[in-house]
């Protein structure tokens, strides 16, 4: 078959509605502050009324919040969704499964927690309890970061696959902060001493004030499927540190315990 038929065979088993439904989600998706009905019908050219039905379609669904300033965004049904999206699909929701152990996690360090995984180019925050000191940082499901400039995201590349993190590390690294480790043999000497120590530290990669630790959280396999991390304000003190370095670990490795087995075909990591 030529592939002007193939496209054409393609085309017409398609549905119509539900490729306007991805492009709206697409342009969603690259609009952090979010994007009003008549953002989204100049942007796609589609009428108002379709526009309309579609988003009160997927607002039912929790694939989309409308904010109050009649703004919507990516909504909270899609993180319960990338939560089962891993590697290799599992038969469980990392982020309800996580949560308790980030409740716990905050009461001990008064910070906030969150867990991430690998979306894309990116991370993608699945699970984020906020903490309940004062200026605790606010983490929220949903959030996107980058994969090199973090703790969390230098946990997920650390255990990737070599030939995985080469292929990742093609890609200019941006630099954020003076602290971002931009050059990829840099980033690579980290990513072996992390994987060496079983944790991660971020002092103000990706933002200036904002340090963390993060620790890995493995399946039953041992294979590294989400990283656990715990943000917060730089010029806490020594002890403070060390104390949720400490928890990041310990609740990470309580998480993973967590994890059902695998499927018996699953292969153990290397």
């Amino acid at each position: 078959m030529s592939d002007i038929a193939a496209s054409a065979a393609s085309a017409k088993h398609r549905i119509p509605v539900i490729d306007r439904m991805m492009d709206v989600l697409f342009l969603l998706e690259k609009r952090a502050g979010g994007a009003t009905i008549r953002d989204l019908v100049d942007m796609l050219d589609l009428p108002r009324t379709t526009v309309y039905r579609i988003l009160n379609t997927l607002l039912r669904h929790d694939v989309v919040r409308r904010s109050s300033d009649g703004s919507y965004r990516l909504g909270p049904r899609l993180i319960a969704l990338a939560a089962r999206t891993l590697a290799d699909s599992h038969d469980y929701d990392l982020a309800t499964l996580s949560r308790p152990h980030l409740e716990k996690l905050c009461e001990e360090t008064g910070e906030g927690a969150k867990v991430s995984v690998i979306d894309g180019d990116g991370v993608l925050v699945v699970a984020a309890v906020k903490g309940g000191r004062d200026y605790a940082l606010t983490v929220v499901p949903g959030q996107r970061l980058p994969l090199h400039a973090g703790a969390g995201g230098k946990i997920l590349l650390a255990y990737l696959p070599k030939a995985e993190l080469a292929e990742r590390l093609k890609a200019p690294l941006v630099k954020y902060t003076a602290r971002t480790l931009d050059d990829d043999k840099r980033l690579k000497a980290e990513l072996a001493r992390i994987k060496r120590q079983g944790w991660a530290q971020d002092k103000g990669e990706y933002a200036p004030s904002i340090w963390a630790f993060a620790a890995p959280i493995p399946d039953r396999t041992g294979r590294v499927i989400a990283a656990l991390s715990v943000p917060f304000l730089a010029g806490a003190s020594a002890a403070h540190m060390e104390k949720i370095r400490v928890e990041a670990i310990a609740f990470a490795g309580a998480i993973a315990a967590d994890l059902p087995p695998p499927p018996k075909h699953a292969a153990t990591a290397d």
